[in-house]
């Protein structure tokens, strides 16, 4: 045996590296053949091989070629005298794993390859190794399992892509498993080895992935359908082992969202691929059940990635189609889940959630020997349901007419959402100023931060329209501005509120131009459009701001001077500090404070330390193929404006090319002073004053106010956004033609100079 291990392990590092087999391709079958009892291997394989595979002679296998190549050494446990028969056929599943993962890649020589797949064939045919792994499943041993699983499922795509029958008795062990819900560990390696199937299919690059596929669910997409009834009707208090149920249900979880994937981007049609749109109630009730917290965190988090049609994100990166075209089919199954949620939210879905869980911590949820652990929300948990319900609002809103029904649900369920949100949210929303809700939830993720602005601006722009229709709004003007401010979904307020916590910095909506990690450019666009039309009600929330800035900051200046008086007289007690922490720009307001004295008010820089910046180290094809077209030419047409297509490779060069170059173009602190200089020399808004605040922090006269508020400042934010896009379309960096976006920006700048004109 043990000869017959060292042979083995040669033929792994072999085929590790990719090298090409001397020998005859049916003298490495007893090798591969796994052997389930603990009697000498070369035994077994030997009258296996002989009964077997059919071949002439007697098997030696100490006669088999297999070169040493000098590696470093396998780490394999073995005892002194002889590997265990365990370890024998864990390293034959693991080469016969490799050799199929060597036949599926691009880089193995082609020899190589061609042998490597003629070994498989013939052990695929002869030796029923199908049926063997499948039998593993029922082993005490989890590792054998795990790599049993493993190695069918890369045995079977093989098959799927070599047009080879799937194996029968495999077909009935899935049947026979899926048919009705059972607690063995079967049904988990039998979910787990289909989820590895699919995900093989997605991942791999050929251009077959559909017809494999369905050949691949055919036998089983009924089944689906029964095991999905059969799961989610169990009584879970009622099971002794829950560990159980709760791995099936996160093992069919994945496949579920693997089922829905493959129909919005691989185009096929299943009635499995819908079980979850037809009777989303059963996934939804998982919430209620007493299930750990981290159950029902996936099973939010899954919710909300089908209602933004981002179920198998990861997976489908770089493989699929860049344009999605649309499907009604789907739009009203994405209504059908919008409306059970909402049911669901009515029905108190809300209060189950478990929302003081503990907080994720890098490296493991383990807290340090004499340090104690923050409390805090699960914001996560936060996150997925606040976009759960705003997302679901917006799609039942684009199938409904009616004013009046829109305004009532809205009202409804947004105060269900801020009475939830409210005790997690430190320092607590203020009455008049729910809007900030957004922007506080989902400071730390800024993808779904976005997501969560475009439903609501699209739920306001639905809902005006509408109310347009039948109604004056003038007439209702300061009624319309009241509810739109309770209910937290003004738009102005919700954009405003972005600006704050990004500082106005202008590149870091650059970052989110360029990056196609989010769908800002989507939701720039729109709002920019909206700013045109509404630049009025705009103005006035601006000068809002501005009178809450004024005496947030004579509370701060009140601490800092009191601060200094401690500080001076050393006395004892409560640091002042803890007061500016109850002020969201606190260390803005710190700064202004402490160089206004010698600096003019054009030169005060206020920041947030808390802004995201955005990741833009990968291209997805289904956003980086939003392009521009002319915005103005229609007002309807602000969902499709962003939605033509752009040619996936000629985008992915031009977004590398840009962001190899973009650091030296606008990056740089020296180009920054460049361009502030361009700006400063054209300016396109009124010029600053240069009067400095008063550090007794008395309110500045209305005119300073006026031309350094919020207003000027996120004007001034765009001005200098126009200036660096322009510099990056001159030297062919921006990733897309932003000649539409240029012209949106500089009519904002001409509103915005007309209305400047008339104070």
């Amino acid at each position: 045996m043990k000869a017959f291990f060292e042979v083995l392990e040669q033929l792994y590092k072999k085929v590790l590296f990719g090298a090409t087999l001397e020998s005859d391709s049916h003298n490495y079958i007893i090798y591969l053949n796994p052997a389930f009892s603990d009697q000498d291997c070369s035994t077994t394989a030997s009258s296996e091989c002989s009964d077997t595979l059919g071949v002439q002679g007697k098997c030696q296998p100490s006669s088999l070629s297999v070169a040493t190549i000098s590696v470093a050494p396998v780490c394999l446990k073995r005892c002194p005298e002889m590997s265990s028969a365990r370890e024998t056929v864990l390293l034959q599943l693991t080469v016969i794993k490799v050799m199929v993962t060597r036949i599926l890649s691009v880089e193995t020589e082609f020899h190589a390859k061609e042998k490597y797949r003629e070994i498989i064939k013939i052990l695929l045919k002869s030796s029923d190794v199908d049926s063997k792994l499948t039998c593993m499943f029922q082993n005490s041993d989890k590792l054998l399992c795990h790599m049993a699983a493993k190695c069918l499922a890369l045995l079977l795509y093989f098959q799927l892509r070599e047009k080879i029958t799937l194996n029968n008795s495999w077909i009935s062990f899935c049947q026979k498993n899926l048919s009705e819900y059972s607690e063995s560990d079967k049904v988990v390696y039998c979910l787990w080895t289909l989820t590895a199937v699919i995900k093989e299919i997605f991942k791999d690059t050929c251009s077959q992935k559909t017809e494999i596929l369905k050949q691949f669910l055919t036998p089983f997409h009924t089944l689906f359908e029964v095991f999905y009834n059969s799961l989610f009707s169990q009584h879970f208090e009622n099971h002794k082992d829950t560990s159980k149920i709760i791995n099936s249900l996160i093992c069919f979880l994945e496949l579920l969202e693997l089922l829905i994937a493959s129909r919005i981007h691989l185009k096929l049609h299943f009635t499995c691929q819908r079980i979850l749109f037809l009777k989303p109630s059963c996934v939804l009730d998982v919430i209620t059940w007493p299930v750990p917290a981290f159950v029902k965190r996936k099973f939010i988090i899954f919710i909300k990635k089908c209602l933004l049609q981002k179920v198998g994100e990861d997976l489908c990166r770089g493989s699929v189609l860049a344009f999605v075209l649309p499907d009604r089919r789907l739009d009203v199954d994405l209504l059908a889940l919008a409306d059970a949620v909402l049911q669901a939210v009515d029905l108190g879905l809300l209060t189950t959630l478990s929302v003081h869980g503990k907080p994720s911590c890098f490296g493991g949820g383990a807290v340090q020997p004499g340090r104690e652990r923050v409390p805090g929300p699960d914001h996560v948990v936060l996150r997925a349901a606040s976009l759960l319900i705003i997302k679901s609002l917006e799609i039942k809103f684009q199938n409904c007419a009616s004013a009046n029904q829109m305004k009532v649900d809205l009202q409804r369920f947004m105060s269900e959402l801020l009475t939830f949100l409210k005790p997690h949210l430190q320092p607590s929303l203020q009455s008049h100023s729910h809007c900030e809700w957004l922007s506080r939830v989902f400071i730390e993720q800024d993808d779904d931060m976005l997501e969560a602005a475009k439903a609501s601006l699209g739920i306001y722009l639905k809902l005006t329209r509408e109310c347009e229709a039948t109604e004056s709004l003038t007439q209702e003007k300061e009624m319309w501005n009241h509810h739109t401010h309770e209910n937290g979904y003004n738009p102005h307020c919700i954009f405003l509120f972005l600006l704050k916590n990004i500082g106005f910095d202008s590149t870091v909506l650059l970052d989110f131009l360029i990056s196609s990690e989010t769908c800002f450019l989507e939701y720039f666009v729109r709002y920019l459009k909206l700013l045109q039309k509404d630049w009025d009600n705009f103005f006035t929330i601006c000068k809002y701001f501005d009178v809450t800035e004024s005496k947030d900051s004579i509370n701060i200046c009140g601490c800092i001077f009191s601060l200094v008086q401690d500080k001076s007289s050393n006395q004892t007690g409560p640091s002042p500090l803890a007061a500016l922490g109850s002020h969201r720009n606190a260390h803005a307001w710190v700064s202004w404070a402490s160089d206004a004295a010698s600096e003019p008010v054009n030169q005060v820089v206020i920041s947030e330390e808390t802004h995201v910046t955005p990741q833009a180290n990968s291209l997805s094809p289904t956003r980086a193929s939003q392009s521009l077209v002319d915005y103005d030419s229609s007002d309807d047409s602000e969902v499709e404006s962003t939605d033509q297509s752009l040619s996936s490779g000629e985008q992915t060069s031009l977004y590398q090319e840009a962001m190899k170059k973009i650091q030296d173009t606008v990056g740089t602190s020296r180009n920054k002073k460049e361009l502030s200089l361009e700006l400063q020399s054209r300016p396109l808004v009124p010029k600053e004053s240069n009067t400095p605040f008063s550090v007794d922090c008395d309110i500045a006269p209305n005119n300073i106010v006026s031309e350094v508020g919020i207003s000027y400042r996120t004007v001034k934010c765009f001005e200098e956004l126009q200036g660096a896009i322009y510099r990056l379309q001159k030297k062919n960096l921006f990733p897309y033609n932003p000649t539409a976006l240029l012209k949106l920006l500089k009519h904002i700048d001409a509103i915005y100079n007309k209305n400047m004109n008339r104070l």
